[in-house]
């Protein structure tokens, strides 16, 4: 039997009657774990201050410091250690008291190997479920939901109905967009809504990782396997097993790399680096670049068959340019964000150049513009234009214009005018339904300004 890690564990075994200790530790040790020795709870401790085991197994009677107190010492400094006890027929009280003190299970003297083996398996089963039970939690805490991405546009409406129906599914993503759209975000939003969200969503940027350095961070590695290699590794597909794996800016891979993924996409199976041990993994991936991997194929620098094994369901991210609309929410939402709990606005003349920029950088740049102008406020209630980033101010906001015939025999402009304005509101109240702080929010004026065109125009209150 063997610990079945890609890492040994150490395990401190403490027990003061040598034949025992020495025969136990040697068996745990051809069972892989990294074994110390202690003859008392002194000598425990002195070790407990010099290293971080992962497990901890001793007898509760000790001379001097018993087990109990050993264990308490243990689990106070490493919160996570497995600490398991040894106890005679005679003292299963003192067992139960030193588990309420923190060991996760006792073993009754005598003992054959393999039972202790069994308890020793069966709590660091239990000690890993708890584990990645603490890490689901706080990844679903953090609220990775559709709602959390932000757009009331019809291009982002029509990306929620889809993000809905792909959520449920297994199937390959291909997310594109350019920089900034929020391509993680969504990718984890499908994850968090998908059947794997009590698993792992791991993300990698395939840009971020040296060529020379990806293939192990993707697949792992074991020992030796190339200069620095100190140890064997987990990569990402096998951290995602069961979960969701992110290959952001997948279009930076070699063309070699390309075929290990294709290979590892299509019999959901690798082979760490320096290894010819086979893997199997269940994995949903989601690949996503703001690269033409379309026109890659045809340049010959991107694997027409991968870029189909990938391209299964594709989602476009529109650039924000493309859904001005949502400028005026997306900007509360970083106010809220920026200054919790806080009054800041932004000036109407502001709003109106935000609206006329291009964003280049999409939402990531629209962000960093906000907490900008928030950091360079000073605290006041209102940001004004020269809050803006100097580049903003290069393309002046101007009034949309509408295209109307002239009749010949003229027109009553006021009562024109008064008709566009009219249709407007309605159509903002219709999009919002009938959110009135929304609307004000869409046709970039404040509350009581709609409130009174709707009185001026006669609607109901």
């Amino acid at each position: 039997m063997t610990t079945n890690e890609s890492t040994p564990h150490h395990l401190l075994f403490i027990d003061d009657e040598t034949e025992l200790r020495t025969l136990t530790a040697e068996r745990l040790r051809e069972c892989g774990f990294e074994v110390s020795e202690a003859d008392s709870g002194e000598a425990a401790l002195e070790l407990l201050d010099q290293f971080a085991f992962d497990i901890l197994i001793t007898d509760l009677r000790l001379p001097g410091i018993d087990g109990a107190a050993v264990v308490e010492a243990a689990v106070a400094r490493y919160p996570s250690i497995v600490a398991l006890v040894i106890t005679g027929y005679g003292t299963v009280k003192d067992a139960v008291d030193a588990i309420k003190r923190g060991a996760s299970d006792f073993i009754a003297k005598p003992f054959q190997f393999d039972e202790l083996m069994h308890h020793l398996q069966r709590a660091l089963e239990q000690s890993r479920l708890s584990a990645e039970n603490a890490y689901l939690r706080s990844q679903l805490e953090e609220r990775h939901q559709f709602s959390g991405i932000i757009g009331r546009s019809r291009p982002m409406q029509a990306l929620f109905q889809m993000l809905d129906t792909v959520a449920r599914s297994s199937s390959t993503i291909l997310v594109t967009g350019e920089t900034g759209t929020g391509k993680e975000v969504v990718a984890r939003a499908i994850h968090h809504n998908s059947p794997r969200r009590s698993h792992r969503f791991v993300a990698l940027n395939c840009s971020a990782i040296p060529e020379t350095l990806l293939e192990a961070e993707l697949f792992g590695h074991v020992r030796g396997a190339f200069t620095g290699a100190a140890g064997t590794r987990q990569g990402r597909f096998e951290q995602a097993h069961q979960g969701t794996l992110l290959l952001d800016e997948v279009g930076t891979m070699s063309v070699g790399l390309q075929m290990k993924v294709l290979r590892a996409l299509q019999e959901r199976e690798f082979e760490r680096v320096g290894d010819n041990r086979t893997i199997k993994v269940d994995v949903r991936v989601i690949a996503a670049t703001n690269s033409d991997l379309l026109g890659m194929v045809a340049d010959g620098t991107f694997r027409e068959d991968l870029y189909y094994r990938l391209n299964v369901i594709p989602l476009a991210l529109p650039p924000l340019r493309e859904r001005r609309d949502d400028i005026p929410i997306l900007v509360t939402h970083f106010l809220e964000k920026f200054t919790p709990g806080g009054t800041v606005r932004v000036a109407q003349s502001a709003m109106r150049v935000l609206m006329a920029y291009q964003w280049p950088g999409n939402v990531r740049q629209l962000e960093n513009a906000i907490e900008r102008a928030v950091a360079l406020g000073g605290g006041r209630e209102e940001i004004d234009v020269a809050d803006l980033p100097p580049e903003l101010l290069t393309e002046q906001p101007t009034s949309p214009t509408a295209s109307a015939d002239l009749p010949e025999a003229g027109l009553d402009l006021p009562a024109h005018l008064a008709s566009i304005e009219r249709d407007l509101v309605y159509r903002a109240l219709d999009r919002t339904g009938g959110n009135r702080n929304r609307a004000a929010d869409l046709l970039c004026i404040k509350r009581t300004t709609l409130v009174e065109k709707l009185r001026r125009i006669g609607a109901p209150s």
